[in-house]
């Protein structure tokens, strides 16, 4: 076997699997979108979160691009806020609205 072919071979393992793993990171963000949309978030919240998606892939930034603090501490204060509005609106780990403690408890003495 020419290395040529054992090169292409893995190249195109290594693109069915990127692109296996793009196929399940869209599923989770139309999930996410949906449970977002549900659960009444601020449109604010969620813009912020696709600004510093769309912030990590462009080519301008504040620091050159060997340097990616920029780029992650915008991530991280997007996800920051996100998750404080799905907390306000309800939603727990889980992604489903946390139930009130009686109704989690028949037999709970209020």
């Amino acid at each position: 076997m020419d290395t040529t072919t054992v090169w292409l071979a893995v190249g195109a393992v290594a693109a069915l699997i990127t692109l296996a793993l793009a196929a399940v990171l869209l599923v989770r963000v139309f999930r996410a979108r949906k449970l977002l949309l549900r659960a009444g978030v601020p449109l604010r919240d969620k813009a912020l979160v696709w600004a510093a998606v769309i912030y990590t892939v462009s080519p301008v930034d504040l620091l050159p691009d060997p340097v990616y603090l920029d780029d992650i501490g915008f991530l991280l204060l997007a996800l920051r806020s996100l998750h404080s509005a799905a907390s306000a609106a309800g939603l727990g780990r889980t992604g489903t609205r946390a139930a009130a403690p009686a109704e989690r408890r028949p037999d709970a003495v209020r």
